[in-house]
Protein backbone atom coordinates (compact mmCIF):
# COMPACT_ATOMS: atom_id res chain seq x y z
CA UNK A 1 0.00 0.00 0.00
CA UNK A 2 1.14 3.50 -1.04
CA UNK A 3 1.59 5.46 2.39
CA UNK A 4 0.30 9.00 2.63
CA UNK A 5 3.94 10.21 3.08
CA UNK A 6 4.87 9.15 -0.67
CA UNK A 7 1.55 10.58 -2.52
CA UNK A 8 2.34 13.12 -4.77
CA UNK A 9 -1.61 14.53 -5.77
CA UNK A 10 -1.91 15.03 -1.84
CA UNK A 11 -5.19 17.31 -2.66
CA UNK A 12 -6.76 14.95 -5.31
CA UNK A 13 -10.23 14.90 -3.29
CA UNK A 14 -10.28 18.91 -3.17
CA UNK A 15 -10.46 19.38 0.64
CA UNK A 16 -7.85 22.46 0.26
CA UNK A 17 -8.02 25.04 -1.73
CA UNK A 18 -6.74 24.85 -5.32
CA UNK A 19 -5.18 28.65 -5.51
CA UNK A 20 -1.57 29.12 -5.41
CA UNK A 21 -1.04 30.32 -1.40
CA UNK A 22 -2.19 26.61 -0.61
CA UNK A 23 -0.30 24.93 -3.28
CA UNK A 24 2.78 26.37 -2.10
CA UNK A 25 1.83 25.21 1.24
CA UNK A 26 1.69 21.87 -0.10
CA UNK A 27 5.17 21.69 -1.59
CA UNK A 28 4.51 23.17 -4.98
CA UNK A 29 6.98 26.10 -6.31
CA UNK A 30 9.12 25.58 -3.83
CA UNK A 31 12.24 26.73 -5.19
CA UNK A 32 11.66 25.57 -8.77
CA UNK A 33 14.40 28.16 -9.88
CA UNK A 34 16.95 25.22 -8.40
CA UNK A 35 15.59 22.34 -10.38
CA UNK A 36 15.41 24.07 -13.82
CA UNK A 37 19.13 25.22 -12.27
CA UNK A 38 19.98 21.78 -12.98
CA UNK A 39 19.85 21.78 -16.65
CA UNK A 40 18.14 20.85 -19.61
CA UNK A 41 19.47 17.63 -20.56
CA UNK A 42 19.80 16.55 -16.59
CA UNK A 43 16.20 17.08 -16.19
CA UNK A 44 15.22 14.46 -19.30
CA UNK A 45 17.90 12.34 -17.92
CA UNK A 46 16.38 11.94 -14.18
CA UNK A 47 13.20 11.96 -15.93
CA UNK A 48 14.30 8.72 -18.06
CA UNK A 49 16.10 7.08 -14.73
CA UNK A 50 12.59 7.67 -12.43
CA UNK A 51 11.23 4.36 -15.71
CA UNK A 52 7.76 7.35 -15.63
CA UNK A 53 5.78 5.95 -18.92
CA UNK A 54 3.26 8.53 -20.49
CA UNK A 55 -0.08 8.14 -18.15
CA UNK A 56 -2.57 8.96 -21.30
CA UNK A 57 -2.64 5.12 -22.50
CA UNK A 58 -0.17 4.45 -25.10
CA UNK A 59 2.85 4.22 -21.80
CA UNK A 60 5.97 5.26 -23.83
CA UNK A 61 9.10 6.27 -22.08
CA UNK A 62 8.51 10.22 -21.24
CA UNK A 63 12.05 11.16 -21.04
CA UNK A 64 13.00 8.88 -23.95
CA UNK A 65 9.88 11.44 -25.44
CA UNK A 66 11.05 14.53 -24.53
CA UNK A 67 15.07 13.61 -25.86
CA UNK A 68 14.13 13.54 -29.61
CA UNK A 69 12.91 17.23 -29.06
CA UNK A 70 15.52 19.64 -31.31
CA UNK A 71 18.65 20.61 -28.80
CA UNK A 72 19.08 23.88 -30.55
CA UNK A 73 15.92 25.02 -31.49
CA UNK A 74 15.47 27.44 -34.88
CA UNK A 75 14.48 31.19 -34.44
CA UNK A 76 11.74 30.78 -37.15
CA UNK A 77 10.54 27.44 -35.55
CA UNK A 78 10.55 27.12 -31.85
CA UNK A 79 9.82 23.75 -29.71
CA UNK A 80 6.34 23.74 -28.00
CA UNK A 81 4.98 21.66 -25.16
CA UNK A 82 1.26 20.31 -25.53
CA UNK A 83 -0.23 19.07 -22.70
CA UNK A 84 -3.85 16.62 -23.76
CA UNK A 85 -6.07 17.14 -21.01
CA UNK A 86 -9.36 15.87 -23.56
CA UNK A 87 -9.62 13.42 -21.41
CA UNK A 88 -12.60 11.36 -23.38
CA UNK A 89 -11.91 7.83 -23.08
CA UNK A 90 -14.90 6.43 -20.99
CA UNK A 91 -14.08 5.79 -17.55
CA UNK A 92 -11.24 8.24 -17.03
CA UNK A 93 -11.66 10.94 -14.73
CA UNK A 94 -8.22 11.36 -13.65
CA UNK A 95 -7.36 14.80 -14.85
CA UNK A 96 -10.13 16.59 -14.83
CA UNK A 97 -9.44 15.98 -10.56
CA UNK A 98 -6.14 17.40 -11.26
CA UNK A 99 -7.21 20.14 -12.73
CA UNK A 100 -9.73 21.10 -10.75
CA UNK A 101 -8.00 20.29 -7.29
CA UNK A 102 -4.42 20.29 -7.90
CA UNK A 103 -3.27 22.46 -10.55
CA UNK A 104 -0.44 24.31 -9.92
CA UNK A 105 1.51 20.26 -9.91
CA UNK A 106 0.52 20.59 -13.57
CA UNK A 107 1.45 24.11 -14.05
CA UNK A 108 4.79 23.99 -12.35
CA UNK A 109 5.29 20.39 -14.34
CA UNK A 110 4.17 22.41 -17.79
CA UNK A 111 7.13 24.75 -16.79
CA UNK A 112 9.67 22.77 -15.89
CA UNK A 113 9.21 19.91 -18.97
CA UNK A 114 8.69 23.08 -21.47
CA UNK A 115 12.43 24.31 -20.37
CA UNK A 116 14.08 20.54 -20.61
CA UNK A 117 12.52 20.30 -24.19
CA UNK A 118 13.88 24.06 -24.99
CA UNK A 119 10.17 25.04 -25.64
CA UNK A 120 9.03 28.48 -26.09
CA UNK A 121 5.23 28.01 -24.88
CA UNK A 122 3.28 25.12 -23.71
CA UNK A 123 -0.82 24.59 -23.93
CA UNK A 124 -3.19 23.05 -22.13
CA UNK A 125 -5.81 21.33 -24.66
CA UNK A 126 -8.71 20.64 -22.21
CA UNK A 127 -12.18 18.74 -22.73
CA UNK A 128 -14.77 20.84 -23.69
CA UNK A 129 -17.46 19.61 -20.95
CA UNK A 130 -14.50 20.70 -18.50
CA UNK A 131 -16.19 23.93 -17.89
CA UNK A 132 -15.82 24.33 -14.09
CA UNK A 133 -12.36 22.69 -14.42
CA UNK A 134 -11.27 25.17 -17.46
CA UNK A 135 -11.99 27.75 -14.62
CA UNK A 136 -10.08 27.05 -11.96
CA UNK A 137 -7.17 26.09 -14.39
CA UNK A 138 -7.40 29.18 -16.08
CA UNK A 139 -7.19 31.07 -12.62
CA UNK A 140 -4.25 29.55 -11.55
CA UNK A 141 -2.56 30.39 -14.54
CA UNK A 142 -2.92 33.51 -14.12
CA UNK A 143 -2.18 33.44 -10.28
CA UNK A 144 0.81 31.90 -11.69
CA UNK A 145 1.74 34.92 -14.52
CA UNK A 146 0.63 37.06 -11.38
CA UNK A 147 3.48 35.45 -9.31
CA UNK A 148 6.37 35.76 -11.61
CA UNK A 149 6.49 32.42 -12.06
CA UNK A 150 5.04 32.11 -15.91
CA UNK A 151 6.33 34.26 -18.84
CA UNK A 152 9.53 36.22 -18.68
CA UNK A 153 11.92 35.13 -16.42
CA UNK A 154 9.72 32.31 -15.08
CA UNK A 155 10.50 31.56 -11.66
CA UNK A 156 13.45 34.13 -11.66
CA UNK A 157 15.23 31.13 -13.75
CA UNK A 158 15.84 32.89 -16.47
CA UNK A 159 13.63 31.33 -19.39
CA UNK A 160 11.52 32.63 -20.97
CA UNK A 161 8.07 30.33 -20.96
CA UNK A 162 4.49 30.89 -21.61
CA UNK A 163 1.50 28.58 -20.96
CA UNK A 164 -1.68 28.61 -22.73
CA UNK A 165 -5.34 27.20 -21.63
CA UNK A 166 -7.19 26.21 -25.18
CA UNK A 167 -10.69 24.60 -24.84
CA UNK A 168 -11.62 22.14 -27.17
CA UNK A 169 -15.37 21.61 -28.58
CA UNK A 170 -15.90 17.62 -27.00
CA UNK A 171 -14.60 16.06 -29.69
CA UNK A 172 -13.02 12.16 -28.14
CA UNK A 173 -10.91 12.00 -31.44
CA UNK A 174 -8.80 15.32 -30.40
CA UNK A 175 -8.20 12.91 -27.41
CA UNK A 176 -5.43 11.41 -30.04
CA UNK A 177 -2.24 13.80 -30.39
CA UNK A 178 -2.07 14.87 -33.89
CA UNK A 179 -6.01 15.96 -34.06
CA UNK A 180 -5.51 17.83 -31.33
CA UNK A 181 -2.97 19.52 -33.09
CA UNK A 182 -4.88 20.26 -36.22
CA UNK A 183 -7.76 21.22 -33.45
CA UNK A 184 -5.11 23.91 -31.91
CA UNK A 185 -4.59 25.30 -35.52
CA UNK A 186 -8.18 26.02 -35.38
CA UNK A 187 -8.84 23.01 -37.74
CA UNK A 188 -11.16 20.08 -38.05
CA UNK A 189 -9.85 17.21 -35.61
CA UNK A 190 -8.59 14.74 -38.06
CA UNK A 191 -5.74 13.00 -37.22
CA UNK A 192 -2.31 13.19 -39.36
CA UNK A 193 -0.35 10.99 -41.19
CA UNK A 194 2.87 9.91 -39.47
CA UNK A 195 5.93 10.33 -40.44
CA UNK A 196 6.00 13.47 -40.07
CA UNK A 197 6.30 12.88 -35.59
CA UNK A 198 5.26 15.95 -33.71
CA UNK A 199 9.08 16.36 -32.51
CA UNK A 200 9.78 16.95 -36.25
CA UNK A 201 6.87 18.60 -36.98
CA UNK A 202 3.61 19.82 -34.83
CA UNK A 203 1.92 22.93 -34.17
CA UNK A 204 2.41 25.25 -36.53
CA UNK A 205 4.51 22.91 -38.34
CA UNK A 206 7.43 23.34 -35.52
CA UNK A 207 8.78 20.27 -33.35
CA UNK A 208 5.87 19.61 -30.62
CA UNK A 209 5.95 16.89 -27.75
CA UNK A 210 2.00 15.85 -26.20
CA UNK A 211 2.29 14.56 -23.31
CA UNK A 212 -0.21 13.27 -20.78
CA UNK A 213 -1.67 16.28 -17.57
CA UNK A 214 -0.87 13.29 -15.05
CA UNK A 215 2.90 12.61 -17.10
CA UNK A 216 3.50 16.46 -16.76
CA UNK A 217 2.30 16.75 -13.27
CA UNK A 218 4.30 14.18 -11.23
CA UNK A 219 7.76 15.40 -13.03
CA UNK A 220 8.69 18.33 -10.23
CA UNK A 221 8.02 15.55 -7.66
CA UNK A 222 10.36 13.54 -9.19
CA UNK A 223 12.91 15.88 -9.56
CA UNK A 224 12.47 16.57 -5.61
CA UNK A 225 12.24 13.41 -4.41
CA UNK A 226 15.02 11.89 -6.63
CA UNK A 227 14.41 9.16 -9.65
CA UNK A 228 15.27 6.44 -7.46
CA UNK A 229 12.23 7.11 -5.15
CA UNK A 230 10.15 7.30 -7.91
CA UNK A 231 11.07 3.80 -9.28
CA UNK A 232 10.98 2.52 -6.00
CA UNK A 233 7.28 1.50 -6.69
CA UNK A 234 5.87 -0.81 -9.02
CA UNK A 235 7.42 -3.61 -10.83
CA UNK A 236 10.54 -3.11 -13.36
CA UNK A 237 9.28 -0.76 -16.62
CA UNK A 238 6.26 -0.38 -14.24
CA UNK A 239 7.82 1.77 -12.30
CA UNK A 240 6.24 4.89 -10.02
CA UNK A 241 2.63 5.87 -8.54
CA UNK A 242 -0.29 6.00 -10.45
CA UNK A 243 -4.15 7.45 -10.37
CA UNK A 244 -6.51 4.61 -10.75
CA UNK A 245 -9.79 5.77 -11.37
CA UNK A 246 -12.42 2.46 -9.77
CA UNK A 247 -15.80 2.99 -11.05
CA UNK A 248 -18.94 0.15 -11.71
CA UNK A 249 -19.93 -2.39 -9.11
CA UNK A 250 -17.87 -1.55 -6.73
CA UNK A 251 -19.24 -0.72 -2.88
CA UNK A 252 -16.94 3.05 -3.34
CA UNK A 253 -15.55 4.13 -6.65
CA UNK A 254 -13.41 6.80 -6.19
CA UNK A 255 -9.84 7.99 -8.11
CA UNK A 256 -6.90 6.94 -5.74
CA UNK A 257 -3.24 7.25 -6.13
CA UNK A 258 -1.88 3.71 -5.73
CA UNK A 259 1.74 2.24 -6.48
CA UNK A 260 1.59 0.62 -9.71
CA UNK A 261 1.66 -3.15 -10.27
CA UNK A 262 -0.62 -3.64 -7.18
CA UNK A 263 -2.71 -6.47 -7.48
CA UNK A 264 -6.15 -5.71 -8.53
CA UNK A 265 -7.84 -7.88 -5.60
CA UNK A 266 -6.00 -5.44 -3.33
CA UNK A 267 -6.34 -2.35 -5.20
CA UNK A 268 -10.38 -2.99 -4.46
CA UNK A 269 -10.72 -3.89 -1.45
CA UNK A 270 -8.63 -1.32 -0.23
CA UNK A 271 -10.22 1.92 -1.68
CA UNK A 272 -13.32 0.44 -3.53
CA UNK A 273 -14.74 -1.48 -0.60
CA UNK A 274 -15.12 -4.43 -2.64
CA UNK A 275 -17.26 -6.07 -5.29
CA UNK A 276 -21.08 -5.02 -4.35
CA UNK A 277 -22.23 -8.32 -3.59
CA UNK A 278 -19.01 -9.95 -2.94
CA UNK A 279 -16.29 -11.16 -4.70
CA UNK A 280 -17.81 -14.74 -6.44
CA UNK A 281 -20.24 -11.49 -7.70
CA UNK A 282 -17.32 -10.49 -10.03
CA UNK A 283 -18.10 -10.98 -13.91
CA UNK A 284 -15.87 -8.80 -15.54
CA UNK A 285 -13.54 -5.76 -15.53
CA UNK A 286 -12.33 -3.51 -17.92
CA UNK A 287 -9.02 -2.31 -16.53
CA UNK A 288 -7.87 0.66 -18.75
CA UNK A 289 -11.22 2.58 -20.05
CA UNK A 290 -13.22 1.76 -22.67
CA UNK A 291 -10.87 1.13 -25.82
CA UNK A 292 -9.27 -1.92 -23.97
CA UNK A 293 -10.45 -5.52 -24.01
CA UNK A 294 -12.27 -7.00 -20.76
CA UNK A 295 -10.80 -9.32 -18.38
CA UNK A 296 -12.70 -12.56 -17.08
CA UNK A 297 -12.88 -12.09 -13.50
CA UNK A 298 -10.51 -15.02 -12.68
CA UNK A 299 -8.27 -14.07 -14.47
CA UNK A 300 -7.77 -10.77 -13.06
CA UNK A 301 -8.49 -11.17 -9.44
CA UNK A 302 -4.77 -11.43 -8.75
CA UNK A 303 -3.13 -9.88 -12.10
CA UNK A 304 -0.75 -6.62 -11.03
CA UNK A 305 -2.20 -3.40 -12.13
CA UNK A 306 0.28 -2.68 -14.52
CA UNK A 307 1.16 -1.91 -18.63
CA UNK A 308 3.37 -5.60 -18.64
CA UNK A 309 0.96 -7.47 -16.05
CA UNK A 310 -2.32 -6.68 -18.07
CA UNK A 311 -0.68 -6.59 -21.38
CA UNK A 312 0.26 -10.58 -20.86
CA UNK A 313 -3.68 -10.82 -20.14
CA UNK A 314 -4.86 -9.59 -23.25
CA UNK A 315 -5.78 -5.97 -22.57
CA UNK A 316 -3.70 -3.14 -21.21
CA UNK A 317 -3.44 -0.72 -18.19
CA UNK A 318 -4.76 2.43 -20.67
CA UNK A 319 -5.61 5.45 -18.08
CA UNK A 320 -6.13 2.79 -15.45
CA UNK A 321 -10.11 3.66 -15.77
CA UNK A 322 -11.08 0.65 -13.94
CA UNK A 323 -14.70 -0.17 -15.21
CA UNK A 324 -16.19 -3.47 -12.63
CA UNK A 325 -19.09 -5.19 -13.76
CA UNK A 326 -20.90 -7.76 -11.74
CA UNK A 327 -23.17 -10.46 -12.58
CA UNK A 328 -26.29 -8.39 -13.63
CA UNK A 329 -24.55 -7.05 -16.06
CA UNK A 330 -25.88 -7.60 -19.41
CA UNK A 331 -22.35 -7.87 -20.86
CA UNK A 332 -23.51 -7.98 -24.48
CA UNK A 333 -25.28 -4.51 -24.03
CA UNK A 334 -22.53 -3.07 -22.40
CA UNK A 335 -20.04 -3.87 -25.58
CA UNK A 336 -22.65 -2.85 -27.94
CA UNK A 337 -23.00 0.52 -26.06
CA UNK A 338 -19.36 1.29 -26.39
CA UNK A 339 -19.46 0.13 -30.07
CA UNK A 340 -22.20 2.77 -30.37
CA UNK A 341 -19.68 5.32 -28.44
CA UNK A 342 -16.77 4.33 -31.23
CA UNK A 343 -18.93 4.63 -34.04
CA UNK A 344 -20.13 8.34 -33.02
CA UNK A 345 -17.19 9.54 -32.50
CA UNK A 346 -14.96 8.26 -35.59
CA UNK A 347 -13.99 11.13 -37.44
CA UNK A 348 -14.48 9.23 -40.76
CA UNK A 349 -11.15 9.83 -42.49
CA UNK A 350 -10.27 6.53 -43.09
CA UNK A 351 -12.61 3.97 -44.74
CA UNK A 352 -12.01 0.95 -42.04
CA UNK A 353 -13.41 2.91 -39.47
CA UNK A 354 -15.69 5.28 -41.24
CA UNK A 355 -17.69 1.91 -42.69
CA UNK A 356 -16.74 -0.41 -40.42
CA UNK A 357 -17.38 1.34 -36.74
CA UNK A 358 -21.22 1.39 -37.91
CA UNK A 359 -21.57 -2.03 -39.60
CA UNK A 360 -19.49 -3.52 -36.38
CA UNK A 361 -21.84 -1.74 -33.77
CA UNK A 362 -24.90 -2.87 -36.12
CA UNK A 363 -24.37 -6.53 -35.63
CA UNK A 364 -23.47 -6.07 -32.08
CA UNK A 365 -27.19 -5.13 -31.58
CA UNK A 366 -28.22 -7.79 -33.33
CA UNK A 367 -25.82 -10.37 -31.30
CA UNK A 368 -27.20 -8.56 -28.37
CA UNK A 369 -30.96 -9.78 -29.33
CA UNK A 370 -29.84 -12.89 -30.60
CA UNK A 371 -31.67 -11.95 -33.61
CA UNK A 372 -28.11 -13.50 -35.94
CA UNK A 373 -26.82 -16.55 -36.89
CA UNK A 374 -23.63 -18.43 -35.46
CA UNK A 375 -21.36 -17.51 -38.23
CA UNK A 376 -21.24 -13.99 -38.00
CA UNK A 377 -19.90 -14.36 -34.79
CA UNK A 378 -16.89 -15.12 -37.01
CA UNK A 379 -17.40 -12.83 -39.24
CA UNK A 380 -17.46 -9.64 -36.88
CA UNK A 381 -14.21 -11.04 -35.53
CA UNK A 382 -12.68 -11.32 -39.02
CA UNK A 383 -14.07 -7.83 -39.37
CA UNK A 384 -12.77 -6.02 -36.34
CA UNK A 385 -9.19 -7.78 -37.64
CA UNK A 386 -9.39 -5.86 -41.03
CA UNK A 387 -9.95 -2.69 -38.71
CA UNK A 388 -7.49 -2.94 -36.28
CA UNK A 389 -4.37 -1.66 -37.33
CA UNK A 390 -5.65 -0.05 -40.46
CA UNK A 391 -6.40 3.39 -39.60
CA UNK A 392 -4.09 6.69 -39.27
CA UNK A 393 -5.11 6.78 -35.47
CA UNK A 394 -5.81 4.04 -32.97
CA UNK A 395 -9.77 4.82 -33.11
CA UNK A 396 -9.85 1.63 -35.13
CA UNK A 397 -8.26 -0.44 -32.67
CA UNK A 398 -10.01 0.93 -30.00
CA UNK A 399 -13.60 0.21 -31.56
CA UNK A 400 -11.88 -3.09 -32.37
CA UNK A 401 -10.59 -4.52 -29.46
CA UNK A 402 -13.80 -4.65 -26.93
CA UNK A 403 -15.67 -6.73 -29.29
CA UNK A 404 -12.90 -8.72 -29.74
CA UNK A 405 -12.15 -9.39 -25.62
CA UNK A 406 -15.96 -10.35 -25.78
CA UNK A 407 -15.63 -13.04 -28.68
CA UNK A 408 -12.54 -14.10 -26.98
CA UNK A 409 -14.33 -14.36 -23.50
CA UNK A 410 -17.68 -14.86 -24.00
CA UNK A 411 -18.69 -16.47 -26.76
CA UNK A 412 -21.19 -18.62 -25.28
CA UNK A 413 -23.14 -15.80 -23.96
CA UNK A 414 -23.28 -14.92 -27.61
CA UNK A 415 -24.58 -18.24 -28.61
CA UNK A 416 -26.98 -18.48 -26.08
CA UNK A 417 -28.73 -15.59 -27.58
CA UNK A 418 -28.59 -16.93 -30.53
CA UNK A 419 -30.16 -20.24 -29.81
CA UNK A 420 -33.16 -18.97 -27.17
CA UNK A 421 -34.23 -16.87 -30.13
CA UNK A 422 -34.45 -19.14 -32.98
CA UNK A 423 -36.10 -21.87 -30.64
CA UNK A 424 -34.47 -24.71 -32.07
CA UNK A 425 -32.94 -27.00 -29.85
CA UNK A 426 -29.05 -27.44 -27.87
CA UNK A 427 -26.08 -24.94 -28.91
CA UNK A 428 -23.96 -28.13 -29.35
CA UNK A 429 -27.09 -29.24 -32.54
CA UNK A 430 -26.98 -25.43 -34.03
CA UNK A 431 -23.13 -25.48 -33.70
CA UNK A 432 -23.31 -28.37 -36.33
CA UNK A 433 -25.77 -27.16 -38.36
CA UNK A 434 -23.42 -23.89 -38.57
CA UNK A 435 -20.73 -26.24 -39.35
Amino acid sequence: MLADKDRIFTNIYGFQSAGLEAAQARGDWDDTRALMARGQDAIIEEVKASGLRGRGGAGFPTGMKWSFMPKEPKPDRPNFLVINADESEPGSCKDREIIRHDPHKLIEGALIAGYAMRARAGYIYVRGEFIQETRVLEAAVQEAYDAGLLGKNAAKSGYDFDLFVHRGAGAYICGEETAMLESLEGKKGLPRLKPPFPAGAGLYGCPTTVNNVESIAVVPTILRRGSAWFAGFGREKNEGTKLFQISGHVDKPCVVEEAMSIPFRELIERHAGGIRGGWDNLLAVIPGGSSVPLVPAADIIDAPMDFDGLKELGSGLGTAAVIVMDKSTDIVRAISRISYFYKHESCGQCTPCREGTGWMWRVMERLRAGNAEIHEIDQLLDVTRQIEGHTICALGDAAAWPIQGLIRHFRPELERRIVERSGVGDTPQILEAAE
